[in-house]
């Protein structure tokens, strides 16, 4: 389908049910993919409908309202991601979590599973790439420009610039600086200014 019949049939849609979606105005996901694949799901069959972001209908998110992010950031819309935020969880922009990521905000008490612990949120940083089936554990800070590689157990700090994989999840090698020209996307909708420095560093 044509971007602009595209946009111009589905765009408003996606506009009324995502108030927090701001990614790529074209060539990032298709609108209608969007409506059939995630809207319907969503909404009409109640799979993650507090959601105000798209959530793949394979995917969990618990206690969304614990949940702050950024732009180009959908945590959750990919297949089977599993996000739990009770202790919450801050999500910087740029974020890309791929498939069977795990971030768990807190643990069932040992003494009493029907009770979760109380604990720090996870923080996650800008320009972060999480690879396939990683878990990430409560309390835990991942820095700006991080690549953790698919199948690890992040269970401790992160820190800036940083390859990181492995169960205990490891620092590897120091990241290159991020390249990508944000500041060139044109979005589906107005950005806010509180995010003008960020798709400006980059430069």
């Amino acid at each position: 389908m044509n971007n602009k019949i595209d946009f111009l049939l589905f765009g408003w849609l996606v506009h009324i049910f995502y108030p927090k979606y701001y990614r790529p105005k074209y060539g990032y996901q298709k609108y209608y993919i969007l409506f059939f694949q995630y809207i319907i799901p969503q909404f009409f069959f109640r799979l993650n409908p507090k959601v105000k972001w798209p959530v793949h209908f394979t995917s969990k998110v618990i206690s969304p309202e614990n949940i702050s992010k950024g732009i180009l950031c959908d945590p959750g819309d990919n297949l089977n991601n599993y996000i739990q935020a009770n202790n919450g969880i801050i999500f910087g922009s740029n974020i890309e979590l791929g498939p069977g990521v795990a971030i768990i905000s807190s643990n069932h008490q040992s003494n009493n599973l029907s009770k979760h612990t109380k604990n720090k949120p996870i923080k996650i940083g800008n320009n972060v790439w999480i690879g396939a089936n990683t878990t990430i554990l409560p309390a835990v800070t991942i820095g700006n420009n991080v690549t953790i590689g698919a199948n690890s157990l992040v269970s401790k700090n992160i820190p800036d610039n940083s390859i990181a994989v492995g169960n205990p999840c490891k620092v590897i090698k120091e990241k290159e600086d991020y390249s990508e020209d944000l500041s060139k996307i044109i979005f589906n909708k107005k950005v806010s200014e509180k995010y003008f420095n960020f798709l400006k560093s980059n430069v």
